[in-house]
């Protein structure tokens, strides 16, 4: 008689709007949906620790198919916190790789730019330094006021950044970019002259339109981690050239495209191959491969090829970490 009654009560809701559901309802719509929960006491611990909305959002590997919405017969509680765990797991992984490509792009780049323009703000932060083309004037403007509001706000509040004006009276690029968000340094890069964005390119080794493509996507990638939302079925709306490495792992084509690593990912993965040293990208490929080889332990009712697939990594993915990196555009 509970069941029923949490059966109907659930089927009103859907059809009408979200309400609170407390930590027995939950468990009923879930089971109701073909769960299996043995302890649902350490379920509801579970639930009320780590959000049900949350949990819930892992639950679609394990339908039985994309329009009838009932979990695989069998599947079970832990098997829905196992995925959930490994995405957090991941997520950290990769957030700590993407703030080492954060503060080497921002070192190259303050690098680079005070090496030609100087150190002061009032040298390096001239109209005159940015690109001449027309379209842009606003876009420069607007973000040269932005990097001297954060001057102004981050110049007593931080201790890099309260030193230098304490002592010297300005802040050098290189201790801005500290407090410059990734998303900021992306645009920067936009409105840089091209012999500039070429002098941060040839350091990794790309072109301009390449580093164009990677930086808002690796900043877009960087606040989702930071928010902890879901990683590892994230998709992206930019989608990334082509590279050497799709066609050395030989991923599947469909009409000429390449099915996997554009805008899943292991497109992700592919950006950090190409910035990250070779020895961090190792140690970030056997990271990755201990939390699959624990989910895979873990998962009964889903093979974990399902969940590779979902993130975009071919069966062969481990091999790119032995792969030289590329040193050519050419696809």
């Amino acid at each position: 008689m509970k069941l029923i009654c949490a059966i109907i009560h659930y089927r009103v809701i859907e059809l009408t709007e979200k309400h609170f559901k407390n930590l027995d309802e939950q468990i009923e719509i879930m089971k109701f949906k073909g769960l299996v929960i043995e302890d649902e006491d350490y379920a509801k611990e579970i639930l009320l620790r780590e959000n049900y909305f949350f949990i819930n959002g892992y639950r679609y590997p394990f339908f039985q198919s994309a329009h009838e919405k009932k979990f695989i017969t069998g599947t079970r509680f832990e098997e829905l916190y196992s995925l959930f765990l490994f995405d957090r797991s991941i997520r950290n992984v990769i957030f700590k790789n993407l703030l080492v490509v954060e503060n080497n792009i921002k070192s190259i780049l303050s690098y680079q730019l005070s090496k030609k323009y100087g150190y002061r703000e009032k040298d390096y932060l001239k109209a005159k330094n940015f690109s001449s083309d027309k379209q842009k004037q606003r876009q420069i403007a607007d973000l040269i006021h932005k990097m001297k509001r954060q001057i102004r706000i981050n110049g007593a509040q931080h201790s890099a950044t309260k030193h230098y004006i304490t002592n010297y009276g300005y802040i050098p690029l290189w201790i801005l970019v500290k407090v410059l968000s990734f998303g900021i340094i992306g645009e920067l890069f936009s409105i840089l002259k091209r012999d500039d964005q070429q002098s941060i390119c040839d350091i990794y080794h790309t072109d301009i339109e390449t580093m164009s493509t990677y930086l808002p996507i690796l900043s877009n990638y960087r606040n989702l981690c930071a928010h902890e939302d879901i990683l590892y079925d994230n998709r992206t709306q930019k989608i990334i050239p082509d590279t050497i490495y799709h066609q050395l792992l030989g991923i599947e084509q469909e009409d000429g495209e390449y099915i996997s690593g554009k805008n899943d990912l292991f497109a992700l993965f592919l950006m950090l191959k190409q910035m990250l040293s070779k020895e961090e990208f190792q140690n970030m490929t056997i990271e990755i491969e201990n939390y699959l080889n624990n989910l895979e332990y873990n998962l009964k009712t889903i093979p974990i090829d399902k969940i590779l697939k979902r993130m975009g990594f071919p069966l062969n993915w481990k091999s790119l970490a032995n792969m030289e990196r590329s040193h050519s555009n050419d696809k």
